[in-house]
């Protein structure tokens, strides 16, 4: 009984020294473990905060942003759980089931598949309507009403459909293997996405068109043959699913191929089928949200037509909506040469008046034109001095051209942007017809600048805006490659082929090109100022020089004028409401939300994690936990806190997990001056840099609020047991330490790592906690997020609990913004109390900035 009585009240037996050294070792163990759930932890935060700005705007993504950020979240949460068991040998085993139920609920909807497409592999454009968009394409649809609905002249055809394409991918195994591609490129950098295009186009090309898809072509085009001629000669062009609709036009991003012989038909096809992984495509896609899986490629096949001349036009002006009135652009030959911008085309402006009249004709000079030669396919040409500068219209051609917009505006009820060619016989021909995108903006800026400022003078308004960044002129693929986020894309003509280049461009600068180009087009979708046209532009501006872009102007002026930028509203998430952007909210609303707030709660527990954010956080704490009761649970001293005898008079303790210390430490005791660990010395600074003056001077109503929620909350209550009563714990390494600390009715903790690997380092606060009632507790934590959001602190703020996180510094920023949140510990406690004060709130606001700015600096841009 007396053995009994002694072990059970007695002082602890003293551990032998194979006890000690297997205690060391178990311990080692778990710290493995602790630090690889906070490299996991780190990750999956990080992860977090990249969808959160991803679907806030800032950057475009595609599928493999979404499925790769998904991939890797649920494989450092899966390891995060791994690890507190580990700490925990069978205690939290019951998260697996929950991290299954998520990652359950977050795989379909990342899988989820297109419709089949039914239906023929192929259809006569006599038998097409709008209606068939789904198996056709928006461009063959938009053709096939037309020529069957509104009655206009379509050249006769046939359409390869959504089903043949599957047909074509499945029988070849091919969308497997380019999602495992694409999934394996880090398509941000453009050399890679170039490598990428040219390798899937390859993969296509290379494949065999299925038997019954040839069959298929080959019976349409001896129906053609029967009606327009034996071996008539097609052209063939892309008819993707979701081309040619409002806001994603897909203008030039896919290939047609023109003057194509019965012998060379299928080969075409599959040529356009590969141009669906052109790089202009792939970024396009990537700009608009718009899934790789969704695009099934059809292809329309028609009678070529030879024109004398050729051309675009728009129902209304699509850089200036208020004005009433149609433009059309128009070269000699084919309208190729308009389109990819190769040319300055004539300009006819016609009013929409009852009686329509042209208001605004100018006549280009036209060096060059796109013709057919039969078997050679497509020639360019150089014109004659004498037909350079010949209209390519005359005014009652160019107004029935007119005739046909408003026709074609009043049938689709919207805007419309159409594709022509006047043939030999007089006879209009319709190629192509789209809904026009127009442009919203304020009237352009009144801005009067010194003339020996205006570098560049004159082109036309390809889209509206001003932008500013260095000159970056490119005339090869070698050139883009180089080009730099917030350049001015500086070119001799407005080719397609620079598309990809627009989601980097602060704003583009041709010398030949005109608004109706497929270029112009694109920039007007992705909101990038653009001037076409603009003569000497590729010699009067300097490589890198600073310019400024006044597109509503037609101007390129020195430097930066910040008078013409940042005008109107923020710019539009152009990536919201786009198939790829619905499934990462879809994805983000079991990952990012984070409901497990309070660990002091009853509702803080495993059964209650319903997203990956909250089983991240469940298992945080308890990692913490895990580690502070090894040395209590196992009688072992030398890994058990010790109080830290300091200059504040309250109780601190630290948990020393491998480095932490210079000296081990044997008694209850540890002396400030045996700290080794840099976020911990850098945190404490802060708490002591300058002295508590005790609690604000409370109103009535703050007082009152205080007492009201002391008797509604129990744990707030004198005398009740209870987490908010607990001590202030450090636990440390060299490079690491998390802090938790809960002074009075308010908690906080402190996490950071600090090293000279800046890619490393981070520091996270989580704030929560107040006597006061919700409103007041509400505001303090706005007033402490607009500190920490001055000293650049990324923030979420939920309720009445604020989380912040910075990172990627080098170790000195690191720590001044430690030493920030030392100080904000001590010095925000009770402020809940007088947040109904504005004045009070005010006069705090300033002293506790004042005192920031003296301990860390003022400016965020220059550390690091």
């Amino acid at each position: 009984m007396w053995t009994f009585l002694r072990d059970l009240f007695g002082r602890p037996k003293p551990l032998e020294e194979h006890e000690a050294d297997e205690l060391r070792l178990a311990f080692k163990d778990r710290y493995r473990h602790f630090k690889l759930l906070l490299y996991a932890n780190n990750d999956a935060l990080e992860i977090m905060a990249q969808i959160e700005d991803a679907l806030r705007g800032s950057r475009s993504f595609g599928m493999d942003f979404v499925s790769g950020q998904c991939t890797k979240i649920s494989t450092d949460v899966w390891q995060i759980c791994r690890h507190l068991n580990e700490l925990a040998p069978a205690k939290y085993e019951e998260l697996y089931d929950r991290f299954k139920t998520i990652q359950g609920a977050i795989t379909p909807i990342l899988q989820e598949r297109r419709l089949a497409a039914e239906g023929p592999l192929a259809i006569d454009l006599a038998q097409v309507t709008r209606a068939q968009a789904p198996q056709v394409g928006g461009k063959v649809a938009n053709l096939g009403e037309m020529k069957n609905v509104v009655q206009l002249a379509v050249p006769n055809g046939f359409v390869v459909t959504a089903h043949a394409y599957q047909r074509f991918m499945e029988e070849n195994g091919l969308e497997p293997e380019i999602d495992r591609r694409i999934q394996a490129t880090n398509v941000e950098r453009l050399d890679q996405r170039f490598a990428l295009s040219a390798s899937l186009q390859q993969l296509i090309i290379n494949a065999e068109v299925p038997a019954d898809v040839t069959g298929a072509i080959t019976e349409h085009y001896r129906r053609l043959e029967e009606t327009e001629g034996k071996g008539v000669e097609v052209a063939m062009r892309s008819s993707a699913l979701g081309e040619d609709q409002p806001g994603a036009s897909f203008a030039g991003q896919y290939r047609s191929i023109l003057h194509v012989s019965a012998a060379s038909i299928v080969e075409a096809y599959k040529e356009i089928v590969a141009s669906k992984y052109s790089l202009p495509a792939i970024s396009y896609r990537r700009s608009r949200g718009i899934r790789d899986r969704d695009v099934a490629m059809c292809v329309g096949v028609m009678r070529m037509v030879n024109p004398v001349s050729g051309g675009v036009g728009y129902s209304r002006n699509p850089v200036d909506m208020t004005a009433r009135t149609m433009v059309i652009n128009a070269a000699w030959g084919l309208p190729k040469c308009v389109v990819d911008g190769s040319v300055s085309p004539d300009l006819f402006v016609i009013s929409r008046d009852d009686v329509a009249v042209i208001v605004q004709r100018e006549i280009a000079c036209k060096t060059l034109t796109y013709e057919c030669r039969g078997k050679e396919g497509v020639a360019r040409r150089a014109l004659s001095p004498e037909q350079q500068c010949q209209a390519s219209l005359t005014d009652a051609q160019a107004l029935e051209v007119g005739r046909l917009l408003q026709q074609l505006e009043e049938h689709y009820d919207a805007p419309q942007d159409i594709e022509w060619a006047l043939a030999e016989d007089g006879n209009l021909w319709l190629l192509q017809c789209r809904p026009l995108g127009l442009v919203t903006r304020e009237p352009p800026a009144k801005l009067t600048v010194k003339p020996d400022r205006i570098i560049v003078q004159g082109g036309v308004t390809a889209s509206p805006g001003a932008g500013s960044g260095p000159v970056f002129k490119v005339a090869r693929g070698a050139d883009a490659l180089q080009f730099p986020v917030g350049g001015v894309l500086v070119a001799a003509q407005a080719l397609p082929r620079w598309a990809p280049l627009l989601p980097r461009a602060a704003a583009v600068v041709t010398e030949h090109g005109s608004m109706a180009s497929h270029l112009a087009s694109v920039a007007r979708e992705l909101d990038i100022p653009a001037i076409f046209g603009a003569a000497g532009a590729l010699d009067d501006l300097s490589q890198g020089a600073l310019v400024t872009v006044d597109a509503d102007n037609s101007r390129v002026l020195r430097g930066q004028v910040e008078a013409l930028l940042h005008r109107g509203s923020k710019p539009p998430n152009r990536m919201e409401g786009s198939p790829v952007y619905e499934v990462l909210q879809r994805a983000a609303h079991h990952i990012v939300p984070l409901n497990l707030l309070d660990p002091d709660a009853p509702e803080f527990k495993s059964d209650n994690c319903r997203t990956l954010h909250d089983l991240t956080r469940f298992c945080h704490e308890k990692a913490v936990e895990e580690m502070f009761r090894f040395g209590k649970d196992h009688r072992f001293p030398e890994r058990s806190s010790k109080q830290l005898r300091g200059e504040v008079a309250m109780q601190w303790w630290v948990l020393n997990l491998d480095d932490g210390f210079y000296e081990e430490v044997e008694g209850k005791y540890v002396q400030l001056d045996n700290i080794a660990s840099i976020p911990m010395l850098a945190l404490w600074e802060g708490v002591i840099a300058v002295p508590w003056a005790g609690p604000p001077a409370m109103d009535g109503g703050g007082f009152m609020s205080v007492m009201f929620e002391a008797t509604r909350n129990p744990a707030l209550t004198l005398g009740v047991r209870s987490r908010y009563a607990d001590r202030n714990y450090f636990m440390v390494s060299k490079n690491y330490c998390s802090f938790t600390s809960r002074l009075g009715f308010h908690y906080s903790t402190v996490e950071a790592l600090v090293s000279e690997r800046p890619t490393e380092n981070y520091v996270a606060f989580h704030f929560k906690g107040g006597a006061a009632d919700y409103d007041r507790r509400l505001n303090r934590v706005l007033f402490v997020q607009a500190i920490l959001e001055t000293f650049g602190f990324r923030v979420d703020v939920k309720e009445d609990s604020l989380l912040a996180r910075i990172e990627n510094y080098g170790p000195d920023f690191m720590k001044s913004r430690l030493k920030l949140l030392g100080y904000l510990t001590i010095h925000t406690r009770q402020l809940d109390m007088i947040m109904a004060n504005r004045a009070l709130v005010r006069r705090y606001r300033a002293k506790i900035e004042k005192d920031l700015r003296k301990l860390v600096g003022d400016d965020v841009d220059t550390a690091g």
